[in-house]
């Protein structure tokens, strides 16, 4: 970064903020130097071209992670000039929420008929416009690859080839989106080096493009439903994934607990058994879910506004929390960060509602725990009812496949609203409060009335959370003293800059 005087930082004006570099942390595999000739075929511009005139699009959305908006403006001309008149282009340089998930808020400003998403994507459905993903060709040496994941399957497959004359288990093909040109290659190659331990190698190639209307369950072949059908059961499955460090395989880790998972990482080309960080996780999740069985007050943040059901999962998780006498406030803040969540002191826990990959977050820097709808539901319940199962997916959060596990919401103690429960994180019994139910007024809530006007009508607002933490805070705001102090006379007020306000009133 370049120096600047520290007086500058409160003295200066604009022109430092604008003129200073940043150095930036961008993953090289992404942003390589690419030769003009070669953004035809690395950003599919032939492909993206037929799929505009075909669909007979009027305004296109271009979507960008930070990482790839250096190539906006190239890959714009491409499609401006082969996509021909009739055809208005918009570049998306800021994404509402998290860069994986299709941005149908900002395409609506532009009133775009179709959104072609770059980059790492999430592929959860959209809800409301066609979309077209360009993944790009992240490099990978396919040789090595099949090598190192040779070496480690065939370890694990032997040892239970010796236990297990049946079947052996079926390896399920994973990958990040940017490694989908060579998987078909990958899954080839692999199943001839596996083939002499009677084991099937199994991969869904990810959609290219999806539509609001299509439904979520593609057409699968018999072998690939058995496969998944294995998956969900958790027996005979061993996943190999391909790609490096990142929210797609702590999610892959969480969600298949049961089922060991080996990951190649082309940058650094070596493969490990990861599925041992898989306890880990899970201490952790179940940690946050322990915090959430403390809170009375949640806040459901709003992470998404692309993904498809996202309004009647919002709806689910209210009547979760209405049914367990929780008081909830629904918000969104876009991005997430400490400091906005900061601000809602009141709300003791948050509930997010994001896509599988942007669901499960790490809340060390933030005040209040952040959990995923799935751990709120395993929060309310009694205590020991967790198989350990993890469910990210929002139809299968709505479609009830988790009642196996976690069943209908009920009362920690009984019913009985007036006999503590036992916390885990204080070591101590604590009163729970309710909301919503028929509370009675007493002394102890009368501090939560409120005047609503100077006639003196009286509003109740016991089942508030935010106006009985108000009451309880030292500092509640300026005094309105209505009819008590006269309007003062308005004056000229102080004018310059900061290191020198300039107080002459002549």
């Amino acid at each position: 970064m370049t120096d600047v005087p520290a007086v500058s930082t409160f003295s200066a004006s604009g022109e430092d903020a604008i003129t200073r570099t940043i150095e930036l942390n961008i993953d090289s595999s992404n942003t390589q130097n690419i030769a003009p000739s070669d953004f035809l075929e690395i950003y599919e511009i032939e492909r993206t071209v037929a799929a505009i005139v075909e669909g007979n699009f009027k305004r296109i959305a271009l979507q960008f992670p930070d990482e790839l908006l250096c190539h906006s403006v190239p890959i714009y001309r491409l499609l401006k000039s082969k996509a021909g008149e009739g055809h208005d282009i918009y570049v998306l340089a800021d994404t509402s929420y998290g860069s994986c998930c299709v941005d149908e808020v900002a395409a609506q400003h532009v009133d775009a008929d179709l959104i072609v998403h770059y980059g790492h994507g999430c592929l959860s459905q959209p809800s409301r416009l066609p979309v077209v993903y360009v993944f790009g060709k992240k490099p990978i040496d396919v040789d090595d690859c099949i090598d190192q994941l040779g070496q480690c399957l065939t370890t694990q497959l032997q040892q239970y080839t010796t236990s297990n004359s049946n079947n052996g288990p079926t390896v399920l093909l994973r990958y990040d989106v940017g490694y989908s040109c060579r998987a078909d290659v990958i899954a080839h190659r692999l199943q001839n080096e596996l083939q002499s331990l009677n084991t099937r190698v199994l991969h869904d190639p990810l959609p290219t493009r999806l539509d609001p209307k299509t439904t979520v369950q593609s057409s699968k072949t018999s072998e690939q439903t058995g496969a998944e059908s294995n998956e969900d059961g958790f027996t005979n499955v061993i996943i190999a994934y391909i790609g490096g460090e990142s929210l797609n395989l702590t999610n892959l880790l969480i969600t298949h607990s049961h089922c060991e998972v080996y990951a190649y990482d082309p940058s650094t080309r070596s493969a490990h058994l990861q599925s041992h960080r898989t306890n880990k996780l899970l201490m952790r999740r179940f940690a946050m879910v322990q915090r959430a069985r403390d809170a009375d007050v949640f806040g459901i943040l709003i992470g998404t506004l692309g993904v498809t059901s996202y309004l009647p999962l919002i709806a689910h998780v209210r009547k979760l929390l209405a049914r367990a006498q929780k008081k909830s406030y629904t918000i969104s803040v876009g991005k997430l960060n400490p400091a906005k969540l900061a601000n809602f002191m009141e709300i003791e826990c948050f509930v997010l509602i994001a896509c599988p990959e942007n669901s499960v977050i790490d809340s060390k820097e933030f005040l209040r725990p952040i959990v995923t709808p799935f751990e709120l539901e395993v929060a309310l319940q009694a205590e020991g009812t967790w198989s350990g199962r993890y469910v990210l997916d929002f139809e299968k959060i709505l479609a009830g496949d988790s009642e196996n596990d976690i069943g209908t919401p009920t009362e920690d103690n009984g019913g009985d609203s007036d006999q503590p429960t036992f916390s885990l994180i204080t070591g101590k019994y604590r009163q729970a409060k309710r909301y919503g139910g028929n509370e009675t007024l007493t002394e102890e809530t009368s501090a939560a009335l409120t005047l609503r006007n100077q006639d003196g009508a009286l509003s109740k607002s016991a089942d508030s959370a935010a106006a009985l933490f108000l009451h309880s805070r030292s500092y509640q705001g300026l005094e309105a003293k209505i009819g008590e102090d006269s309007p003062s006379v308005l004056e000229q007020g102080r004018s310059g800059i900061a290191r020198g306000y300039s107080d002459d009133h002549s």
